[in-house]
């Protein structure tokens, strides 16, 4: 048998995941983001930090990855649970990222609420597809992504597939954003 020299042998194992809480126990990495975290991410500043303020910095959105080596040959898998809000009629959503190693996709399926996967290449092009339960999102390589929960009641809950050594790039998001953003205006979501 050839094993690939930047690979780690490793044993397999299974994980106990709570798919509708959205939780995966003892998971290699746990990432809490909180309101606080998503500050110069949405459009009204202003009513983010009265979030912040008025409501003890909620939580937003967690993932919990396995706990595999990141290198080439494994796939990493997670569970993302993006809380239903709104900052001003601005739907909640994750910080979104391109993957450091662009050449690589990943795949999201719905597990619980309801929401939106934007994407976005680097020359501006933009596309959302639904996220309802049961619905399997595949995200191409090249595209920058992030989730959005349309909900207004329950968190929009994700179960995801990526290769281990794909690491992330927030900065160009942070810097750029998305050309598109999702709000609730009375009831009605729109896509501006």
């Amino acid at each position: 048998m050839y094993i690939a020299d930047t690979t780690t042998l490793i044993e397999p194992f299974g994980i106990d995941l709570d798919l509708e809480r959205g939780i995966m126990q003892n998971p290699g990495h746990h990432l809490k983001r909180h309101a606080s975290d998503m500050r110069g991410y949405y459009k009204d500043e202003e009513a983010l930090e009265k979030l912040i303020q008025e409501h003890h910095d909620p939580l937003h959105y967690e993932v919990f990855e396995t706990p595999v080596p990141k290198e080439d040959g494994h796939l990493m898998y997670c569970i993302s649970t993006l809380q239903p809000g709104l900052v001003g009629n601005e739907c909640f959503m994750t910080k979104g990222h391109y993957h450091a190693r662009v050449n690589t996709g990943e795949i999201y399926l719905c597990l619980r609420g309801v929401g939106y996967m934007v994407m976005k290449r680097e020359d501006g092009e933009c596309r959302y597809e639904k996220m309802v339960r049961g619905n399997m999102v595949y995200v191409p390589p090249y595209w920058a992504h992030r989730s959005v929960n349309t909900g207004t009641q329950e968190p929009l809950i994700s179960f995801c597939v990526y290769p281990a050594d794909c690491g992330y790039n927030y900065g160009d998001i942070e810097k750029e954003g998305f050309p598109k953003r999702i709000f609730n205006e009375n009831g009605a979501i729109k896509i501006l």
